[in-house]
């Protein structure tokens, strides 16, 4: 199997889980460059790590995000993304004043609805490549 594919274990279980998640900035505002995206990754790898999930893939365009994590089946996605979203919302707002003032009214990053799809289905390369292809902001 490939690296993406690694069989996890847990104390009664064996699992290969993985989540495509995409989240998108509120009313869809361009506001991420290559500076915020990389910060994002760093914050969002933690958060993961706080779960005892693994961000497999990240990416980003100026509105949006990507994420294919591995997690394991104690771990509501639910959960996971709401820890994702408050979390980075909340350090990026801090740590970039920039990104305050397209939010003064709503005081709120992202969006309230975000896209999450299993990837059983699909060959893990392919969402990967997917992810990988995002036209990240210079």
């Amino acid at each position: 199997m490939g690296e993406t594919r690694k069989i996890r274990t847990g104390r009664h279980c064996v699992f290969v889980m993985h989540v495509h998640l995409v989240f998108v900035t509120k009313f869809r505002h361009n506001v991420f460059t290559d500076v915020h995206l990389a910060r994002m990754e760093e914050i969002m790898r933690s958060v993961c790590t706080d779960f005892a999930c693994e961000l497999v893939e990240f990416n980003g365009e100026d509105n949006h995000v990507h994420l294919l994590v591995n997690f394991p089946p104690k771990v509501a996605v639910t959960k996971l993304v709401n820890s994702l979203k408050g979390v980075s919302s909340r350090r990026l707002r801090q740590e970039f004043p920039d990104l305050v003032r397209h939010y003064w009214r709503a005081n709120k990053l992202w969006s309230g609805s975000y896209f999450a799809g299993t990837v059983a289905g699909a060959p893990l390369t392919a969402v990967r490549q997917y992810i990988e292809q995002q036209n990240r902001p210079s």
